[in-house]
């Protein structure tokens, strides 16, 4: 049976830098292909050839074997080709079904079927059990819901190929359940699923087929069936992940951070807990528990009331430049939106915190790159140039600038929100050496993290969050998934 779409020795360049080299891959209807690599093996170009954001610049083109020449998205898109992008696509100040049908609305006669629209919309929602309006605004709905009105556009337009780019990376673990039912049954109704994604356990529960990239080059293009995780990550990076996490350590000297009575409207109630020097303290929790807007309000980003002490002096609240001075650094868990300028430069985005070191009266230029170079070497930042700029950057590097940047200002305390969401296993495993090493020199580290493997592979003790308020925290040989869940569920009280 020939395959819907096929790539056959595809390359791209960039200029002089070609990216992709020789690729062939196969898509076949009723099949979910996986297509895994490290951030900067060349997926999302891949992906971006399928769908007609980018042309070969040698190879071939195939849609039911026939060679085609893709010169843009809405071409690909007449012809079944769909793709699902991991960075939205939707226009903010539109509602839900707006977005669903923009470009494509439907008509009775001269006019606008608004009605029917709107019916179609919300039976997509519907199946794929989101709560959001049809009628609601892109701008008032929640990340997941916007997750979930991608996909439903995709469904809405009756893809024989569809390209799905990290899609669960903000849903939930019951969203991700929905998503996976869907992808089943579009695979029963004979669509070609082509699915990335750095969660492999999804790999092995969804794919019938993987092909693995590796700087530009595929290096395994097989059957998944009976492919282990650890066998997908070997051939991602080239070498053995067994040992994920950095050995256990005990951490813990004199407290430094002392959070009390912590309320943060309508998020948080009465939250006060302690970090001590050398610690790596993790905050669990369902989505939603309050974590991420605690640890701002703590930071100085976010209004709250009661105190928060750093080496014995009060922090003021609603304030973030006092915690900086204070040695308290905070990593957003939006890297992309609140973490660095997207078309700037490394430089400019690297000493932007601590650009008072750089200035004395003029910006002295010489010391950020020398600055750039060191960082570049610390946190093995791959890049093609040192020119590039931090939107171009994979996710993976990404937030390994975002680190260097933050570790620039000398920090004593850092808060890392969701620190490896959307990177591969490899650089998992180097930021999660990172973090271990900032503990080792001394420094105290909070991580917050969805994740429970990371929090249970990585933390010396973790605090669980439920519904705003602290359930409990565990300790030592009970940092284990069963005492975390059923502190985040609100089935017992302290655990430890």
């Amino acid at each position: 049976m020939k395959p819907v779409l096929s790539l056959s020795n595809v390359t791209r360049s960039f200029g002089p830098i070609e990216v992709l080299h020789g690729i062939d891959i196969q898509l076949h209807s009723g099949e979910v292909h996986a297509l895994i690599g490290e951030n900067g093996a060349g997926k999302s170009t891949t992906m971006k050839v399928m769908s007609g954001f980018l042309a070969p610049s040698s190879g071939t083109v195939c849609i039911d074997g026939d060679p085609v020449r893709l010169t843009s998205p809405a071409q690909a898109e007449e012809a079944g080709i769909v793709m699902i992008h991991q960075e939205f696509n939707l226009a903010a100040h539109l509602t839900v079904t707006e977005n669903v049908f923009l470009g494509r609305e439907m008509r009775r006669g001269p006019f606008l079927d608004h009605a029917g629209m709107r019916k179609y919309t919300q039976a997509l929602l519907t199946r794929l059990h989101c709560n959001a309006s049809p009628d609601a605004r892109i701008a008032d709905i929640s990340v997941p819901d916007r997750q979930m009105v991608e996909i439903a556009k995709a469904l809405s337009r009756h893809a024989r190929v569809l390209i799905m780019d990290e899609p669960t990376a903000v849903l939930t673990a019951r969203e991700t359940e929905v998503l996976f039912q869907q992808v089943d049954r579009l695979k029963a109704e004979g669509v070609a699923v082509l699915y990335t994604s750095h969660k492999l356990g999804e790999v092995r529960r969804l794919a019938d087929r993987v092909t693995v990239l590796r700087d530009g080059s595929m290096v395994l293009s097989d059957c998944a069936e009976g492919m282990t995780e650890d066998q997908m990550a070997t051939a991602m990076v080239g070498r053995d992940l067994s040992d994920l996490y950095p050995p256990k350590r005990k951490g813990g000297g004199d407290v430094v951070l002392s959070a009390r009575d912590i309320r943060v409207p309508r998020f948080v109630e009465d939250a006060s807990f302690d970090l001590r020097q050398g610690e790596i303290l993790g905050f669990a929790g369902l989505v939603g528990s309050g974590r991420t807007e605690l640890m701002e309000a703590v930071a100085g980003l976010r209004p709250r009331d009661g105190s928060v002490t750093v080496n014995g002096a009060t922090l003021p609240a609603d304030r973030m430049r006092p915690a900086i001075q204070a040695g308290l650094v905070y990593l957003t868990e939006d890297r992309k939106e609140s973490g660095l300028l997207l078309n700037k430069s490394l430089r400019e985005n690297l000493t932007l915190l601590a650009l008072e070191r750089f200035s004395h009266g003029l910006i002295d230029r010489k010391a950020e790159d020398a600055a750039l170079d060191q960082a570049i070497a610390d946190w093995d930042i791959r890049i093609p140039h040192r020119d590039v700029l931090a939107g171009n950057l994979s996710g993976g590097n990404q937030q390994k600038l975002l680190l260097a940047k933050t570790m620039l200002t000398q920090p004593r305390i850092v808060i890392v929100d969701e620190p490896t969401r959307g990177i591969d296993i490899g650089t998992k495993q180097q930021i999660y050496r990172f973090i271990h090493r900032l503990a080792d020199e001394g420094l105290s580290v909070i991580v917050i993290s969805s994740e429970l493997p990371e929090v249970i592979g990585l933390c010396d003790r973790v605090i669980v969050m439920q519904r705003g308020r602290i359930a409990g925290q565990v300790a030592g040989a009970d940092v284990n998934e069963r005492a975390i869940v059923r502190l985040a569920m609100g089935l017992e009280g302290e655990a430890a």
